[in-house]
């Protein structure tokens, strides 16, 4: 393997860290959180749920695959970098294209490697996420402290803005066929939905599609008069609010929009942040996690088949128990007990905080995505 440049990173608290640069080669900011999968390294950084944070990988060595075009979760990388413990530059996988390194400067993402991530991931345990500075330019460390304390906070940027489409668009694949090694091309049944797009991940799309239903995806700042009315004369069956990065309570405008489409009775099923932005919208803010969960290991009690799921996730905010005097409890984290699901009384709407479309991650909880389907 080539001979790797430094990169120095400093936190919040002080951490100051020499290490090992893989990816662009730049400085950036972020808040810092860690991901216990122990694999889809490329689907992880690709997923705009990261915009505007670092991700520590809890599984020692990443690289080994490469990274292709199919694995893409979205048009970009937004996520400001990788950091993982043993980076491998030559991958083994008949699916690659490039190394993740590539990967990452193409995307303009940084990669950080030769670095103790078990020390990482108890320091976010023990303290929480918080801001972090990286850079292969600049080693000073009061130097780095003052451009962190001057960059803004996960909590005040507004990155919707920033991954949420541009333009309306069809979404036409299913989901992944293995054995041809394509994605599928799903008969439509006739029933179409409307997807809010708040940074949405490809494969919910695709999932979405396989159902039978027609996918149509707009800009999260849509018309939400245009969007009812489209409703109320059968154009569309549905609403789906999608996952997407940042603090769900700054976006003051979405749920607004959002708390209109439920006094219109619009029919809505949503993931991750659409599922917070629900319960912002029926009037109980969300809270932030000292941790967050991420990775594809997190076991999920359903209420109703009293079956245990493992489940994908990826967040850091969560519904209030309050939450409970609207809604029914579908889901349960049996990590920490927190709130995995719901659905709202005399309402035809549910949501979920996991990702039911695994990508990276188990398929026990696909079903979900038939069950909207079938509801509509």
């Amino acid at each position: 393997m080539k001979k790797l440049s430094k990169i120095w990173l400093c936190l919040e608290d002080g951490t100051y860290i020499e290490a090992k640069s893989f990816g662009f080669e730049g400085t950036k900011t972020g808040e810092i959180v860690f991901n216990t999968s122990m694999s889809g390294y490329q689907e992880i950084m690709s997923d705009p749920s990261y915009a505007g944070q670092f991700v520590v990988f809890t599984m020692p060595e990443i690289g080994n695959v490469g990274c292709n075009l199919d694995d893409m979760e979205s048009r970009e990388v937004y996520s400001s970098g990788a950091i993982v413990r043993n980076y491998q530059e030559r991958f083994s996988n008949f699916r690659g294209e490039e190394s993740l390194g590539d990967f990452l400067k193409a995307h303009q993402s940084l990669g950080i490697c030769d670095i103790d991530t078990r020390f990482l991931t108890k320091l976010i345990r023990s303290k929480g996420p918080q801001m972090m500075i990286a850079s292969t330019e600049i080693s000073d460390k009061e130097r780095l402290q003052e451009m962190l304390a001057d960059a803004p906070r996960i909590e005040e940027v507004n990155y919707i803005k920033e991954v949420s489409t541009k333009k309306v668009y069809q979404h036409e694949s299913g989901s992944w066929d293995p054995l041809n090694q394509c994605y599928s091309d799903p008969i439509s049944l006739g029933k179409k939905i409307v997807v809010i797009d708040f940074g949405v991940k490809r494969n919910i799309l695709n999932e979405l599609r396989q159902t039978g239903l027609t996918v149509e995806v707009i800009p999260h700042d849509f018309d939400v008069q245009h969007l009812i009315e489209r409703y109320q004369k059968r154009e569309i069956a549905g609403v789906f609010l999608s996952n997407g990065p940042g603090d769900p309570l700054i976006l003051t405008e979405e749920a607004a929009k959002i708390k209109e489409l439920i006094d219109a009775r619009v029919p809505m099923f949503a993931i991750c942040l659409g599922h917070q932005l629900l319960s912002i919208a029926h009037g109980h803010k969300t809270y932030k996690l000292k941790f967050g969960q991420h990775g594809g290991n997190h076991p999920v009690a359903n209420q109703s088949t009293k079956r245990v799921e493992i489940t994908a996730q990826n967040h850091n905010y969560n519904v209030p128990d309050s939450i409970c005097d609207i809604a029914t409890v579908t889901h349960i984290n049996l990590f920490d007990q927190t709130i995995e699901g719901v659905r709202y009384n005399d309402e035809p709407i549910f949501s979920v905080q996991h990702h039911p479309e695994a990508s990276p991650g188990p398929h026990d909880s696909k079903y979900i995505f038939e069950e909207f389907a079938r509801s509509l």
